[in-house]
């Protein structure tokens, strides 16, 4: 566990919050946040070290050397900013996406398209097995943007379970929207729902799910990177280009549902050019916002450079 300040600490929980708000969003991967911010791998690692040796560790050294070895500081403070985000922000957001869905997914376009380049690069080479890897990848990734959300029994509990399980694989994963998951599975409205109404059961149902894939899937990831890193990041890259599809501003209807409150909400929905967009476009606007989302991303990157040049 790493020796930090207390500002750092709280620089930490401001990360969390930024997971949480693009968690939010379907479209938009917790893990691609995560990434960028430099947390990524110390996430992985402290998510990894609970295991059955952390009993032992409990049993035998007490609560000080287990909270050590799960670097306890830094996930209470991640958590508790991801907690206050999805809390906070998700009635907003979720207005937000209803009302002016183009500036939304405008600006999560172009963050989204310069993590692109901030992962890209950290590729030590492009050769004949990272570029396949980049490209089936993306295809997969563009692939489950295309399907179809399914009807379920979106209050059954085996199903809530392995809903939170899944989305909590692709929040963890950079390019893969957790709650786009929850979309496709006809999960997310529900869930939405019993966070705004602070439904404990099924909220607890979802985490539940969400803890098993997290201890499950992090591992697996943990791997890839320390044993095959630069295959693992190049094709962390083509999942994020593939995602591009589902963020892009400009939709067109093809089908719709009727929510829960009876309201009319987009179904299924294809990208099409801003200029065969039915109403305002918003184009200068979106375009904008897109570029404050580009630079959003250069300063973070700008800002990790500055920290190791300090640290070395």
């Amino acid at each position: 566990m790493q020796n930090r300040t207390f500002l750092q600490y709280v620089i930490i929980s401001l990360k969390g919050i930024a997971m949480g708000a693009s968690d939010v969003v379907p479209g938009v991967s917790g893990g691609t946040i995560a990434f960028i911010s430099g947390i990524y791998e110390e996430l992985l690692s402290s998510i990894n070290s609970i295991n059955l040796n952390l009993l032992k560790t409990l049993k035998e050294e007490g609560i000080k050397s287990a909270w050590k070895a799960v670097n306890g500081n830094f996930l209470v403070a991640l958590l508790l900013g991801i907690g206050i985000s999805v809390v906070s922000l998700a009635k907003t957001i979720s207005w937000l996406l209803e009302n002016k869905p183009v500036l939304v997914w405008s600006f999560f376009f172009g963050l989204v398209l310069a993590s692109i380049l901030f992962v890209g690069k950290q590729v030590k080479k492009w050769n004949a097995v990272t570029i396949p890897l980049a490209l089936i990848s993306g295809f997969l990734a563009y692939f489950i943007t295309t399907l179809e959300p399914v009807a379920s029994d979106a209050h059954s509990t085996i199903f809530l379970f392995f809903a939170g399980a899944l989305a909590i694989c692709a929040m963890i994963l950079p390019g893969i929207s957790g709650s786009f998951i929850l979309v496709l599975l006809g999960a997310y409205k529900p869930i939405l729902e019993a966070i705004h109404e602070r439904n404990l059961k099924i909220i607890a149902i979802v985490g539940s799910g969400a803890i098993f894939g997290l201890l499950t899937f992090s591992r697996v990831l943990k791997w890839c990177f320390n044993h095959q890193r630069n295959a693992t990041l190049a094709i962390l890259t083509g999942f994020i280009i593939g995602s591009l599809n589902k963020i892009w501003p400009w939709k067109k209807v093809l089908s719709w549902r009727e929510n829960s409150k009876g309201e009319k909400v987009p179904f299924l929905e294809e990208s099409i050019s801003p200029f065969h967009f039915e109403g305002d476009n918003q184009l200068l606007f979106a375009i904008g916002l897109a570029f404050v989302g580009f630079l959003v991303i250069l300063l973070l990157e700008r800002i990790s450079v500055k920290k190791e040049a300090t640290a070395a």
